[in-house]
């Protein structure tokens, strides 16, 4: 089996199904840790209907879909903050197809594009429970920066020069 990574709209039908099970697997993870519950379903939906990825369409926004052996296995997106800053964004596998180096090969990818774009800096945010993500990042040489927002649950800041 093999990797490939390619550009998708984030309105198609693969696109919006990675949405929804990267939002519900980080929302679930949040409230299980927080309330001891999962997340309430009517507010699922509104929150996921509320990020359509508009804001990843070309040409200042660009999602990646990674599939494995040809199956839709996770997604990455890059938009771009100002001339010379992305933002790394959307950065998801399903949990199956963990441990296989897609989520390294998505990064990459990211950065490529990022690159193209005109980027020098990559930035995103994630939080302090997703432990993988912030090992992951740290793996592929971002290191962690001073805020660049304000979201409400940012809580660890990366930044990586693209050379």
């Amino acid at each position: 089996m093999t990797w490939t990574i390619r550009p998708e709209l984030p309105d198609s039908p693969v696109a919006a199904a990675l949405w929804r099970a990267y939002y519900t697997e980080v929302s679930d993870r949040w409230y299980l840790l927080h309330e001891g519950r999962r997340t309430d379903p009517e507010e699922l939906e509104r929150e996921i209907a509320a990020e359509s990825g508009a804001d990843l369409v070309p040409p200042r926004g660009h999602l990646l879909v990674a599939r494995y052996g040809g199956e839709a296995a996770g997604s990455a997106g890059v938009r771009l903050l100002d001339a010379a800053t992305a933002e790394l964004t959307r950065v998801f596998l399903h949990a199956g197809m963990r441990g296989r180096g897609g989520a390294a090969l998505l990064v990459r990818a990211a950065e490529d594009v990022a690159r193209a774009s005109g980027a020098t800096r990559l930035v995103l945010d994630t939080r302090g429970d997703l432990v993988e993500a912030r090992a992951l990042y740290a793996r592929l040489g971002f290191t962690e920066t001073e805020p660049h927002n304000s979201g409400p649950f940012a809580e660890h800041w990366f930044a990586k020069r693209l050379g």
